[in-house]
């Protein structure tokens, strides 16, 4: 589940030129949108800006200073609308009951978003199709439909590192790049950033982007965890290190996380199964309501140490990470290494038979 819109966009909207001051000046025309007032989020250097901009009969105007290109979300009410602006005249046109179809003119950088989503639209199709066999409930299709989408991923993935090969000054691709980087594991992204000219690497948000990729960096494949501490649920402090010598799957969840308490009878599974393997769980809260947090531990009859400095998205270590979207795992040897990030599913429980057998 990822964060709300405005707590995400400093992460997902780190991208531009080197230039700075550019006006854009857009002007819209969205039928069936009435007298609505909605918000448009986008960065100026670090700061995230939300201006509220309200339609007359579907027709309104947005003047703004970005600091260069940049995906800027218009936060509509049926939809969010993503925009690649830049410097000059752009204009958006299309139906309120058809937002994901609006038409936008004037921005080259839109124009290549474009191009390279016509790249992506096969991997799509197959994408959607595979939703309704993913619904199955034969663990042996489940798995199969799950391994079917990770290959598309990667597709999609190499799509982006040829993209970026291919235009490593363009301002799209510092965009591309930006968006991997948001969920993207270390070792990918690093791909797509080492293809991106100095020119694009020495803008602020090519600075930006640097600074995250260390971040990622972090928890790339062989990289020590962190050797945090934080209270249980009985406000007695914890560190990592008490772990030391297991494997660990470290699991970033929350009680307001639909998909998390999903995966939880799973990962329960996987626990009851291996703990006398030297396997074991440890549980990283994002909640910021104690109370919260623990009916949803009893509920789920988690009965491995769950930890939280119960801070939500602030939580010290899932910002160590760079974490900006849950469920997120790492599983940890007993060297304190990591060796596996975001096992979920079938694919968990893969991972876990082929360390101990099944």
């Amino acid at each position: 589940m990822m964060k709300k819109m405005v707590g995400i966009a400093a992460m997902l909207l780190w991208v531009g030129s080197a230039c700075f001051g550019q006006q854009v000046r857009l002007k819209g025309n969205i039928k069936g949108l009435g007298n609505e007032e909605f918000a448009i989020n986008y960065m100026n250097g670090q700061t995230m800006i939300s201006d509220t901009v309200k339609a007359q009969n579907g027709k309104f105007t947005w003047v703004a200073n970005l600091p260069g290109p940049q995906k800027v979300y218009f936060q509509f009410e049926k939809r969010v609308v993503p925009l690649h602006a830049e410097s000059g005249e752009i204009t958006m046109e299309g139906n309120a009951d058809s937002l994901q179809r609006v038409k936008i003119t004037g921005s080259k950088v839109q124009d290549d978003a474009d191009a390279y989503a016509e790249i992506l639209q096969p991997l799509e199709k197959l994408e959607s199709a595979m939703v309704p066999r993913f619904r199955t409930t034969d663990k042996e299709a489940r798995l199969k439909v799950e391994k079917e989408f990770q290959d598309v991923r990667r597709q999609k993935f190499e799509a982006a590192v040829k993209y970026a090969k291919e235009h490593p000054d363009g301002p799209y691709t510092l965009i591309l790049a930006t968006d991997h980087s948001a969920m993207g594991a270390y070792e990918d992204v690093k791909r797509i950033y080492d293809s991106l000219s100095d020119r694009l690497k020495s803008s602020a948000n090519g600075r930006a982007l640097t600074e995250r990729m260390a971040v990622l960096k972090r928890s790339a494949i062989g990289a020590p965890i962190l050797n945090f501490t934080q209270n249980d649920m009985n406000g007695k402090p914890v560190s990592f290190s008490a772990f030391a010598g297991k494997y660990v799957f470290v699991d970033f969840w929350a009680s307001w996380c639909g998909p998390c308490r999903s995966e939880n009878p799973n990962v329960l599974k996987a626990y009851n199964k291996y703990k006398d393997q030297n396997f074991t769980v440890v549980g990283v809260s994002l909640d910021d309501n104690g109370e919260n947090w623990k009916k949803a531990i009893r509920e789920d009859g988690m009965p491995w140490a769950q930890l939280s400095d119960l801070k939500g998205w602030e939580n010290e270590v899932s910002t160590y990470y760079g974490i900006s979207a849950i469920p997120s795992t790492l599983l940890v040897d007993p060297q304190g290494k990591i060796i596996a990030r975001n096992l979920r599913g079938q694919l968990l429980n893969e991972k876990l038979a082929e360390l101990f057998g099944k």
